[in-house]
């Protein structure tokens, strides 16, 4: 068993760059966060303590509005009101949801749970996506049953409390726009109040529709486009949050080239067991085992690897484990000189030569 040099640690408890586990053959694991990488908070500017204030601000704003609209959408008959009432109840929902996600993912690491908490902010992201499309496939219903057979509607009504309502979801809207969007979870409440914004501007038009001419059915038709909208936002968040359940690649990173890459620094042969994953909204992360030509210097090369994906591709959170190729294996016939099954009982992934 080799020794061990714990090395010098940030204030998260994590291993500076520059310093890795030196093994008494000259191999190296590093474990490398750049500069900009952070596990708390957020990197663009926005405080946790900020997005928490902005979104009771818009929790506030959508709990008062959705009593007085559910009240007057009862009286005037209107399906388009209800709808929206229900909506701005998933939104109040989502923001709840996402405060609560967002207390969980601030808790540190302890335990099993060596990446703290931080997958609930994704939780809250999917949940939103599919409150939005279940909220949506219920009105949708409830519109075509109403274009059979429309009932009467009191347009005044209808376009006054839209009006307010319009105004009311502006407000909440400016209030999480104020936010960290970067996060899946707020974007999830978020494209709650926006799509309600947009089911109120659409219900507006409708009561004015309803009130000039008399045409009901515009009523059922406003609830049919907003459902539209919220499958289609539904449908994006349940995809986002999806992809990082799955352990994928962010959206926009090629692990294949990132391979080649790796593969392609000075002294490296081969790179397998690459694996690129989010651990939440905007921490990507990296691992890899790395091998290096007989004679290679491993700390150089895993300083260059950690800088190349720093610079390049903003991975920060990186693990790579550096070894020397084994000459011996391949003089012995028992694997290819520097392959991933001379060092891996398992290997897994595309193998990238250098």
């Amino acid at each position: 068993m080799g020794r061990t040099d714990v090395g010098a640690r940030d204030e998260h408890g994590h291993r500076k760059p520059g310093h890795g586990r030196g093994h008494e053959d000259g191999h190296e694991h590093g474990h490398g966060h750049g500069p900009d990488h952070g596990h708390a908070g957020h990197t663009h500017g926005v405080s946790a303590g900020a997005d928490r204030r902005w979104l009771s601000a818009a929790l506030a704003l959508i709990t008062v509005f959705i009593v007085v609209e559910t009240a007057v959408a009862v009286l005037a008959g209107s399906l388009a009101l209800l709808s929206d009432a229900a909506h701005m109840l998933t939104d109040a929902f989502s923001i709840v949801l996402a405060l609560v996600a967002m207390r969980l993912s601030a808790r540190p690491a302890r335990g099993g749970f060596t990446f703290g908490l931080k997958r609930a902010e994704i939780l809250s992201a999917h949940a939103n996506g599919l409150t939005l499309i279940l909220a949506a496939l219920w009105l949708g219903y409830e519109a075509v049953r109403r274009l059979i057979d429309p009932p009467e509607v009191t347009g005044w009504m209808v376009l006054s409390t839209a009006l307010v309502g319009i105004a009311v979801n502006l407000l909440a809207t400016w209030c999480l726009s104020r936010a960290n969007r970067s996060s899946l979870n707020i974007e999830g409440a978020y494209q709650h109040i926006l799509n309600d914004l947009f089911a109120f501007i659409g219900t507006a038009v409708a009561g004015l529709i309803v009130l000039t001419t008399g045409f009901a059915r515009a009523d059922a038709l406003a609830t049919l486009l907003v459902s539209g909208l919220m499958l289609k936002a539904g449908w994006g968040l349940l995809r986002d949050s999806g992809r990082i359940f799955l352990e994928a690649a962010p959206v926009g990173l090629d692990p294949d080239e990132v391979g080649a890459e790796l593969a392609a620094t000075d002294a490296v042969t081969e790179v397998h067991d690459l694996h690129i994953w989010t651990i939440t909204s905007g921490e990507p992360a990296l691992s890899a085992h790395v091998l290096v030509e007989p004679g290679g210097d491993c700390h150089r090369v895993r300083r260059a690897l950690d800088r190349m994906l720093a610079e390049r591709h903003g991975l920060t959170h990186t693990t790579l484990q550096i070894d020397h190729a084994d000459r011996s294996a391949e003089d012995d016939g028992r694997a290819p000189a520097g392959s991933a099954a001379g060092h891996c009982e398992t290997p897994h992934g595309p193998v990238h030569l250098g």
